[in-house]
Formats: C-alpha cells, structure tokens, sequence
C-alpha cells in the first residue's frame, strides 16, 4: 500500500527484516520526510547550529559481530532506540527508510547520508512491533532517550 505522498509504507516488522535482509546499505531516519528534508539544508547539529554534510540516519545494515542472532531482533532494535523522537520532536515525525551516501559521522556519531534516496515510510503499527519484540528478550531495553537535568 502507498502513503498519500506515493511513497511505500512498511506494514509490518516481517516486511522491514525482509527489507534489511535483501539491502544494504539502508538507513532509518526520524523526521517529517523526504519532503522537508530533501528541500532544505541538510541536518544541522542542535547544540551549535552547525550545518551537517548529511541527514543524520541510523543505520539498518546488520553488523557482522550479530553473527546468526534474529535479523528481527536487530530491526527491531534499531527502531526501538529511537522511538521516543516523535515525542520529543513533534507532531508529524515519523520513520522512513532511505539509501545513500555516508559523507560523516554526526555529533551522536551517527551516519550523515547524502544523496539521500526515499524508499519508503515505516507505519506506527511497526514501531509498536518492534516494542513488543525488545520486551520479550532476556535482558531490560529501553530507548536512547536522553534524560533533562
């Protein structure tokens, strides 16, 4: 099924492990969309206001040291660090999945991708997916989420 603006939507955490394990080279980012970020200046450091080369992106690639662990777990994962963004951020943020070239590393040492290339969105109906799926592992998981003072 397609989203209003014509792009995919992943409806599920199956479909987005198939995704990962098909592609590399694929990045999760948490935002307002293509749209917004494909018509303006690149992400830009919150601290300092410094322009990035890229979109800041986390990356789906599964790493070599998961070994023969779920591909499930590891998407799931991925989502779940950051799933308190939309929150934190505002109405409208949400992920969606894209392709491109890392051009850095930002603040948080995440990738900075460029020539980014829109593939498709990640339904909220995955994120709760992806929840569910951190909580039934052995160990306690929480979000990225960094904390006030």
């Amino acid at each position: 099924m397609r989203a209003s603006d014509g792009m995919p939507v992943v409806r599920s955490l199956d479909e987005l492990t198939g995704l990962v394990r098909r592609h590399r080279g694929l990045y999760v980012r948490w935002s307002r969309g293509p749209g917004t970020d494909l018509a303006e200046v690149p992400s830009t450091d919150e601290l300092t206001g410094v322009p990035l080369p890229g979109l800041s992106a986390s990356p789906l690639d599964v790493e070599a040291w998961w070994a023969d662990r779920p591909v499930r777990v590891w998407a799931a994962r991925r989502l779940h660090d950051y799933a308190h963004l939309p929150h934190d951020k505002g109405p409208g943020v949400r992920p969606w999945v894209l392709t491109g070239r890392e051009a850095g590393r930002g603040p948080d040492n995440e990738p900075l991708v460029a020539d980014a290339r829109p593939l498709c969105w990640i339904a909220p109906d995955v994120i709760e997916e992806a929840r569910e799926e951190v909580e039934r592992q052995e160990r306690p998981w929480g979000p990225l989420r960094r904390g006030g003072r």
